[in-house]
């Protein structure tokens, strides 16, 4: 850790820095399988989808920024290569074989909705720990997450 004057302690700095560490893995495999979605969309649904994915990935590379800079405003290193998010992620790997658009729907869904809910649990970890602003920037990146879930998921709420 590198020394800062923030008011944590060095053990709580870690924990942090560990769990969004955890996160950034996360953040940037999300946001290569988003691209991945993006330039391989098919079918009647393209343009709408091709652009709602190119929003989430722009949206989920502006987290990837904002969790590495929290890591490194705490004393840590963002650990933000491809080979650490791929060491590191707990998302699964995206289908690579599809193309149709709902099925690019139903894989990001999935994903989106796995690392919401990492994002989700560190809200009342970092808070327990005493890290508010950490709490705070997850809280943020979770209403993203779910709005943007939402917009995928209107696709296949179509029939009830």
């Amino acid at each position: 850790m590198f020394d800062t004057k923030i008011d944590l302690s060095v053990g709580i700095r870690e924990k942090v820095t560990r769990f969004l560490n955890e996160r950034l893995a996360d953040a940037i495999d999300l946001g290569a399988q988003t691209k991945h979605a993006h330039w391989n969309v098919k079918g009647p649904q393209f343009i709408a989808l091709h652009e709602l994915f190119d929003k989430i990935a722009e949206n989920v590379e502006d987290h990837i920024d904002e969790i590495a800079e929290r890591i490194t405003a705490l004393g840590g290193t963002a650990y933000g290569t491809l080979a650490a998010a791929a060491r590191n992620t707990t998302l699964k790997p995206y289908p690579e074989d599809i193309v149709e658009g709902l099925a690019h729907v139903e894989a990001l869904s999935a994903a989106l909705a796995a690392f919401g809910k990492k994002v989700r649990e560190g809200i009342a970890q970092t808070a327990e720990w005493g890290d508010a602003d950490t709490s705070d920037l997850l809280t943020d990146i979770s209403r993203d997450v779910d709005k943007y879930l939402w917009f995928l998921e209107a696709h296949l709420q179509s029939k009830r």
